[in-house]
């Protein structure tokens, strides 16, 4: 549903943002940049962790779709036939 794929894009983003914050800070205070990739790269794993399984909680609105309606005989025919090719003259 729509609303579950906008929570899981904000969870997924505020994860990314926080853990950029963090990471920058404290690589700046260690002075080590690996630091900083680390736990950026940390952040990734648990906000792909949280939003890529359809959890729950994002299938809370699921979407009505219409039912399904089958063709008349005389639309099957015209659907069935392929279109007619001209040959180069």
């Amino acid at each position: 549903d729509y609303k579950g794929q906008k929570l899981a894009e904000q969870i997924f983003q505020g994860i990314i943002l926080v853990s950029a914050v963090i990471g920058f800070i404290y690589g700046y205070i260690t002075e080590q940049f690996g630091w900083t990739v680390y736990i950026v790269m940390a952040g990734f794993a648990l906000s792909c962790l949280l939003t890529l399984p359809p959890w729950p909680m994002y299938r809370r609105n699921p979407l009505k779709w219409l039912p399904v309606q089958e063709l008349g005989t005389e639309e099957k025919k015209a659907a069935d036939r392929k279109p007619k090719r001209h040959s180069k003259s």
